[in-house]
């Protein structure tokens, strides 16, 4: 059995991705072959995976992010099931890269004992040739109600046969009662499954919690694995839960930014880790405006990011009034962007004949571009890569959509692809502009080219991949601080090499 080991939270967003990925980073440093896992994901910020056969799917985005932390390529049997929520109680569901259809809660229940058999054939796949198999839980264990036919949590550390370490958010405040009553709901085999716990986000003075340690051994007999103190440098590596949105692109030093971006958040925004290389770029803020603020009038960019709803979130768009401050933006000048379903919402119209996102119907877009949208139920999801129109530099990045836009305004592209497609749609005056391609700014020509467009200023250096392996390593560093990594890594090898109960494995 390959040495593994998974992760599970006292609750969402409890930094489960985080640990993981500067896990895999530390441990693939030392030369062990580590690789991520998630058996189930909620997500709307996906990336491309490679699957059997050499097919582009997709997973979630800590998945991907995880996996260049562990220096490989992502792969749909790191994530093998991701739900991407559509509407409040419904959401795609995604199983081993592609999509089989749309539930909504109640019947995803129901589908979960099947789902089980992938995502061990996944883990199974996964695991040949690894040293160490690194493991994310989804939301809680405690959620008791959920159990049957889990796969996410205990469900699948028991099919799997692995040990658990759970993590607590200090942050959130209640980190002891966290621990505790996760550890107090979880039947007594899951109890036995936990192995120890590590507090994340810890602020201050690190002895001060040095009382608390007995009182959580004596409740639940479990050791620390570790406190990790709050590390900043978590904003500049792609997050995934929405959860965190809003204390993201908070647009710092907003009045002393050479561009100012304005950024809509709509209810189902989607793969909003577009924005982070620009947040990241010197001088250049990136604000998201929530709903019932106006966006901000000194705006250089707007810019409309993809959307898992497109007709739904031009609805809550208009509700908020933000499409009356986009279209007076743009008359005075502004430069307007839309990536995927936000380039959709720039057309003049929307339509879903089928019903692939929501109800049969159509929806009025913004007019501000002249073309149209038709949502198939066909998924274009691979690589891109190209040239960008106005100045040749050059663009990758990969296309996950479902639609097909057309119009006049296409025979102006933003970008020529190498397999000889033209993508996107410009303006006439070439302020307004839409694309499919994810990941464009990562480019760093590209996105310092397009910025200068927007504003002149002096020629940027900053280098995004670089700046995002060096964060990195570093959140590696910091778990190797302040994390027992090395009982980690033998509770792992341990768990391997004991004999196994009888598992569908």
């Amino acid at each position: 059995m390959t040495a593994a080991i998974m992760f599970q939270g006292t609750g969402s967003d409890v930094g489960k991705s985080l640990i993981v990925a500067g896990l895999a980073r530390l441990f693939a440093r030392q030369g062990l072959v580590v690789r991520p896992f998630k058996p189930q994901n909620m997500s709307n910020n996906a990336a491309p995976a490679l699957g059997p056969g050499g097919i582009y799917g997709e997973i979630g985005r800590a998945q991907a992010l995880q996996a260049r932390a562990a220096g490989l390529l992502p792969s749909t049997d790191m994530n093998p099931v991701l739900l991407k929520p559509q509407t409040d109680i419904g959401a795609q569901i995604v199983v081993d890269g592609r999509v089989i259809g749309n539930a909504d809660a109640r019947a995803y229940h129901a589908m979960k004992p099947d789902l089980l058999a992938p995502v061990l054939s996944a883990f199974q796949r996964l695991s040949e040739g690894a040293d160490l198999i690194l493991v994310e839980g989804a939301g809680s264990p405690a959620e008791v109600n959920l159990r049957a036919g889990d796969i996410a949590n205990m469900g699948f550390a028991e099919a799997a046969d692995i040990p658990v370490i759970l993590i607590g958010d200090i942050e959130r405040g209640g980190v002891i009662a966290a621990l505790v009553g996760t550890h107090a709901l979880l039947a007594p085999d899951e109890q036995a499954r936990l192995k120890g716990y590590i507090i994340n986000r810890f602020r201050g003075d690190v002895s001060l919690f040095d009382d608390a340690l007995p009182i959580i051994r004596a409740r639940t007999g479990l050791n620390s694995l570790g406190i990790v103190p709050w590390f900043d440098g978590a904003r500049a590596l792609p997050a995934e839960d929405t959860a965190s949105l809003d204390d993201r692109y908070t647009g710092e030093d907003w009045a002393r930014a050479r561009i100012r971006i304005a950024v809509p958040r709509l209810p189902r925004i989607a793969n909003f880790d577009d924005l982070d290389p620009l947040a990241a770029e010197p001088g250049v803020a990136v604000r998201l405006v929530t709903p019932g603020q106006k966006l901000p009038g000194d705006a250089n960019l707007i810019l409309l990011a993809g959307s898992k709803s497109t007709r739904g979130d031009l609805d809550a768009l208009r509700g908020n009034g933000w499409d009356r401050d986009i279209q007076a933006a743009a008359a005075n000048g502004t430069h307007v962007l839309g990536i995927c379903g936000g380039y959709q919402m720039l057309g003049r119209q929307v339509a879903d004949p089928d019903g692939i996102e929501g109800n049969p119907g159509h929806t009025a877009g913004l007019g501000l571009l002249d073309i149209e949208t038709t949502i198939t139920d066909q998924k274009m999801l691979s690589p891109a890569a190209g040239q960008s129109v106005a100045d040749r530099s050059t663009i990758f990045g990969f296309e996950m959509h479902m639609g097909v836009t057309r119009g006049p305004d296409t025979d102006r592209p933003l970008l020529q692809l190498a397999d000889g497609r033209r993508d996107g749609a410009t303006s006439p005056d070439g302020r307004v502009c839409g694309t499919y391609v994810h990941g464009l700014f990562a480019a760093d020509d590209f996105r310092r080219g397009f910025l200068q467009r927007i504003a002149q200023r002096d020629s940027a250096t900053f280098a995004w991949n670089k700046h995002l392996d060096e964060s990195l390593d570093l959140l590696a560093d910091h778990m190797q601080s302040y994390l027992n990594t090395d009982r980690i890594l033998d509770i792992a090898r341990r768990s391997a090499k004991e004999p196994k109960t009888e598992s569908p494995l």
